[in-house]
């Protein structure tokens, strides 16, 4: 199973998200490490709307989304940019 897929699962257990984005960024990354080539899953980005997040900080939201993802990280995630809110509230994408 792809990091992509294994992301996109445990998320939607968790927060049962109204819409949900698991993006691979890695290619963009290319160069910035020493071999690193941008091929694999290891620069992530979530877009995700969840009622979960209501009442809830910024920071709270990136910790338990990062707490979901753990295991990613665990297996080789190097970077992952999140972009969580709750219904209703202003998003960019």
């Amino acid at each position: 199973m792809s990091m992509k897929s294994s992301m996109t699962g445990k998320l939607e257990a968790a927060f049962s998200p109204e819409r949900l984005d698991v993006i691979n960024e890695s290619h963009l990354h290319a160069g910035h490490q020493p071999g690193f080539d941008g091929e694999g899953e290891t620069h992530m980005r979530i877009r995700i709307v969840s009622s979960a997040f209501a009442g809830m900080s910024r920071v709270a939201r990136h910790r338990a989304i990062n707490d979901v993802v753990k295991a990613e990280f665990d297996a080789g995630l190097h970077a992952l940019a999140v972009e969580a809110a709750a219904p209703g509230e202003s998003i960019r994408w």
